[in-house]
């Protein structure tokens, strides 16, 4: 135990976590762990204090790590203008269930009923990858609560078919599962090979890929297998039903775990309420990779309509930022 808990101080992954989690407190959100019933129990941080005269975003992440490993880096950016609210999934971070459900539909109704919880009643949404998947998913079950949706390399128009006839860049499933649930360092650097457009894996030592394995990867690893069978399980494009509410897409251009093709497929079957913008230089974390180009697309996209609120940095970031 007394080796565990030096170990626990040395490991980079557990210390750039709690950096992460007190960030998000700063940032005016606590966190908060919310028993939904039925053997659910989910994670979120959520605003200290909800201001009405704010609107509501929900930021949902995607596969790896957890939800402040994937907004850290932008949360500043949305706290003086929304309640912000970034939930764990189910067997992601804090979050979990004993329920057998595996489907993004039940993701998606656990996530409204925390927000329910929580008293938000209207939202807006980015998910990323997974988290598109989900999201898309709350905007069909929930058009009158789902306002505007960011979806950014969010494969969410994939079909069964398409592993089989090659479209990816995995041999099979069995491939895919051991690169996006990376359980060796060798994965983990496939995982960014396919993640990144200049990956940084190769360079980095096997102990720190190691360290982010054994504190990020080791949870629930049976159930996220299932939850990606879940996503690919007979889906087809004919079954997703559509979407009316306003969508920006976001893809990297190079992305290798979702083409870009499924990004314009995405487009063509929300139609004329989705708006595609494909970021150059950049893979499937994009969010990440183009941090800049992706914080300046949203703004556009989720802060033009809102209306104005008393002032802030945001005029100080955004000459920084076009700098």
């Amino acid at each position: 135990m007394h080796v565990s808990k030096w170990s626990k101080y040395l490991s980079f992954t557990s210390n750039r976590d709690w950096l992460y989690r007190h960030s998000f407190g700063n940032a005016g959100l606590r966190s908060i762990k919310t028993d939904l019933g039925e053997g659910t129990v989910m994670h979120c941080w959520v605003p200290k204090t909800h201001n009405a005269s704010r609107p509501n975003i929900l930021l949902v992440h995607g596969f790896g790590a957890n939800a402040m490993w994937q907004y850290g880096e932008h949360l500043r950016h949305f706290t003086s203008r929304f309640n912000v609210y970034v939930p764990d999934l189910i067997f992601f971070g804090e979050s979990y269930t004993t329920r057998r459900e595996r489907t993004e539909s039940f993701q998606a109704e656990s996530v409204m009923k925390l927000m329910e919880t929580h008293g938000v009643r209207r939202m807006s949404l980015i998910g990323i990858s997974y988290g598109g998947f989900v999201g898309y998913s709350m905007a069909a079950q929930f058009p009158d609560k789902m306002e505007k949706l960011v979806l950014c390399c969010a494969g969410v128009c994939l079909e069964e078919k398409d592993l089989e006839e090659g479209f990816f860049n995995v041999s099979d499933l069995d491939e895919a599962l051991s690169i996006l649930l990376p359980q060796t360092p060798e994965k983990l650097r496939d995982l960014m090979k396919f993640s990144f457009v200049k990956p940084m894996g190769k360079w980095l030592p096997s102990y720190f890929l190691s360290d982010f394995i054994d504190v990020m990867c080791t949870d629930y690893v049976q159930e996220k297998r299932e939850l990606l069978v879940a996503v690919l399980k007979d889906r087809k494009l004919n079954n997703i039903p559509k979407i009316t509410q306003s969508v920006l897409i976001i893809w990297g251009e190079e992305d290798k775990i979702f083409p870009l093709e499924l990004g314009y497929r995405l487009k063509r079957h929300v139609g004329d309420n989705a708006k595609i913008v494909v970021i150059k230089n950049a893979g499937h974390a994009v969010n990440l990779e183009k941090s800049k180009d992706f914080i300046t697309h949203l703004k556009s996209f989720l802060f033009d309509s809102q209306s104005p609120n008393p002032p802030s940095l945001f005029p100080l970031f955004d000459s920084i930022w076009s700098s």
